[in-house]
């Protein structure tokens, strides 16, 4: 009889109200998916009942637009952060106007992992002992900090830490990144709101990623840390392992793009590959071959000149992708402080 195959996921997810607030206004969400699973974390804005019915009512709407959607996945993730965008746009009004929520989703497709940001909730990939922050906050203070106008501990304690610049719910386009990674077996994934992130440090972050504990007692532990260090906000965290090894999946993934959060339709198009650019090469095509046949003593000019105006056109059109394309210069990646050979319950001592 076979042993049954290693699962390839593994997850745990928590949420709590912290020390100093009397209502939780974040949500989570952990969804099985046939070749991986959906999961999510919303961080409410507006008031105590706007803000958990924004959080809530957009991973509600991510999950079942994404699972009614059809097409490559990548585009479904966006057009469902569209569709909980307008979920909660459509619930603003009366007692609920400027409601809102962040919203960090991980979508994990066979060996891939696609992450969709809008606002300062984060996302973190524990791979080999070092901790990378996947994310950019859209934030004011995280603007002045890249510019290099606040350091990372100024920002920790500005007084404008949690003003984010970007969400769900402030108009009928969102504004998001959409990006994709390839996974592999060992790799640790943790998205969580600034209730965790803005207090616990990143190297205290680390320190409890590298446990050897299972996604729920790691989630349950980041918790802890927050409300150990004073709890001044609600906390969500969601721990993702990958357990064993998947194929890519067949289609191209997301390219990080370099300006930052862009309109989800310009998204959309740049990932089926409509820009005018294209179209431009169609045209041109089309004339070139027009010409030849209507004026065939001419023809080797007119194939010549089609030809250098196609390369060129494509030329520009890699150059252009490219520089959209060009990631943002990332933190460099949190290493754990510990030698290889150092006994764990050293390591767990310390966090």
């Amino acid at each position: 009889m076979r042993a049954a195959a290693t699962p390839p996921l593994a997850s745990g997810i928590l949420t709590d109200v912290g020390r100093q607030r009397r209502v939780n206004q974040d949500a989570a969400l952990a969804l099985d998916l046939p070749h991986g699973g959906l999961y999510a974390v919303a961080d409410g804005m507006g008031g105590h009942a706007a803000g958990e019915l924004a959080a809530n009512l957009a991973l509600d709407t991510l999950s079942q637009h994404y699972l009614d959607g059809r097409g490559p996945p990548a585009e479904r993730l966006a057009e469902a952060v569209q569709a909980a965008n307008l979920a909660v746009l459509r619930h603003a009004v009366g007692e609920y106007v400027g409601m809102g929520t962040t919203l960090m989703a991980l979508l994990v497709d066979r060996g891939a992992g696609i992450i969709a940001h809008v606002g300062d909730s984060r996302a973190y990939l524990l791979r080999e002992g070092e901790l990378h922050r996947l994310t950019d906050d859209h934030s004011w203070v995280a603007e002045q900090v890249r510019l290099g106008n606040l350091t990372e501990e100024e920002a920790r304690h500005h007084q404008w830490r949690s003003v984010v610049s970007n969400g769900l719910g402030g108009e009928e386009r969102v504004r998001l990144e959409l990006f994709g990674l390839p996974l592999r077996a060992g790799d640790r994934l943790l998205l969580c709101s600034d209730g965790l992130s803005s207090v616990v440090a990143d190297r205290t972050l680390l320190d409890l990623l590298l446990r050897p504990q299972a996604p729920d007692q790691t989630a349950r532990a980041l918790v802890n840390a927050a409300n150990d260090a004073g709890g001044p906000d609600n906390i969500t965290a969601v721990v993702v392992d990958v357990l064993r090894d998947q194929r890519l999946p067949h289609y191209t993934l997301p390219v990080r793009q370099g300006d930052g959060p862009l309109y989800v339709d310009v998204l959309l198009s740049a990932q089926r590959g409509s820009s005018p650019l294209t179209y431009v090469l169609l045209i041109l095509a089309y004339f070139t071959l027009l010409g030849v046949m209507l004026i065939p003593e001419q023809r080797g000019l007119i194939a010549l000149l089609g030809a250098a105006l196609l390369v060129g056109v494509v030329v520009a059109q890699r150059v252009t992708r490219a520089r959209l394309g060009r990631p943002p210069p990332r933190p460099a990646p949190i290493r754990a402080a510990y030698p290889e050979g150092e006994p764990q319950e050293a390591r767990n001592s310390s966090g």
